[in-house]
């Protein structure tokens, strides 16, 4: 039996060998295809998330000279103007904090980057939250990193999951707004609740999660102090006299983190502009002159717009790197 099977196949010119030459012809021919067809989907993806960047810089401009017609600049001097700018550059430097906690949520759902790729693809798409529609930001960032490689599926849920730790993140500084709308409830037991609060969050995402989203939560709690302190800051400056005491402080700091989520979660606001100045507005009736506080909310757009500008530009300059060497 086995004389005929070899005879067979030097008889038959090896019958084995061409039934499986049209499959081996056949696999590499559909994997050629394939690999095409996705080399020419991350190409799109990639213009796509360059595009919607492009266009972000044209809304940021607007932005901009929206801003500068609403500000006599008569009244300022350089030294106002010294301060601004260095909060705009500080603004910048706290936007790292947002791109290393996406990279660490990319971390959690185990797609392991470069943290300079993390950081560039971040700050170059981030951009585009400027863009009428508020989610254009979010594509972008998908879009650039689906065309490097990373999991779809892994960079929704990042965005899912970042979105839901700036809520959280945002909502914690409510315990310390309490306080400007039930004026009998004391600034200490806010405090007490906000320490408590953070720490069972804390504590639960170590517990369930583990620390790569601590981390991502941590980053995006001190990203959020961050940016009222900046506003904070301004005020000081423009008007020194218009808060006297560090309950004061405390509560204008976390009416601005607590304005900014709402502006961040509000559909169709971009960048959550007008949603932030209208809430303040409401939190901060007679802690600080209506008058006074439109001003400087219109600082604070131009610190938030030229300090998101900057990170883009230093973004855009980092040497570009692979996912897949991670």
């Amino acid at each position: 039996m086995s004389s005929k099977t070899a005879g067979g196949a030097e008889g038959n010119g090896c019958p084995d060998q061409e039934l499986s030459t049209p499959d081996q012809a056949k696999t590499p021919a559909s994997a050629a295809r394939r690999s095409s067809l996705l080399a020419g989907m991350k190409k799109y993806m990639h213009w796509f998330g360059s595009a919607v960047a492009v266009i972000g810089i044209f809304f940021v401009a607007t932005r901009l000279r929206d801003y500068s017609s609403q500000i006599d600049f008569k009244d300022f001097g350089q030294e106002i103007w010294w301060v601004v700018g260095g909060c705009a550059v500080a603004y910048c430097i706290a936007n790292n904090l947002m791109a290393l906690a996406w990279w660490n949520l990319l971390v959690q759902f185990g797609s392991v980057t470069p943290r300079r790729w993390a950081i560039r693809t971040y700050g170059i798409s981030q951009l585009a939250k400027y863009v009428p529609g508020n989610i254009f930001h979010l594509a972008g960032r998908q879009a650039m990193g689906m065309a490097a490689g990373v999991s779809g599926w892994t960079l929704a849920k990042s965005t899912f999951w970042e979105l839901g730790m700036l809520a959280i993140a945002g909502s914690l500084f409510g315990a310390l707004v309490l306080p400007l709308v039930v004026p009998w409830l004391p600034l200490p037991l806010g405090i007490a609740a906000f320490v408590v609060a953070l720490a069972v969050v804390a504590f639960g995402f170590t517990m369930y999660f583990g620390q790569a989203a601590l981390r991502a939560f941590g980053l995006y709690v001190t990203f959020v102090t961050i940016s009222g302190v900046l506003f904070v800051c301004l005020i000081e400056m423009i008007f020194p006299s218009a808060i006297t005491s560090s309950s004061g402080w405390i509560m204008l700091c976390s009416a601005y983190i607590v304005a900014w989520l709402i502006g961040l979660v509000t559909p169709g606001a971009p960048a959550g502009v007008g949603v932030r100045e209208l809430i303040l507005v409401f939190l901060l009736q007679g802690l600080v002159g209506e008058s006074e506080l439109v001003l400087t909310v219109v600082l604070g757009r131009v610190v938030t717009v030229t300090g998101d500008f900057l990170f883009f530009l230093t973004s855009w300059l980092l040497k570009k790197s692979n996912p897949a060497t991670a």
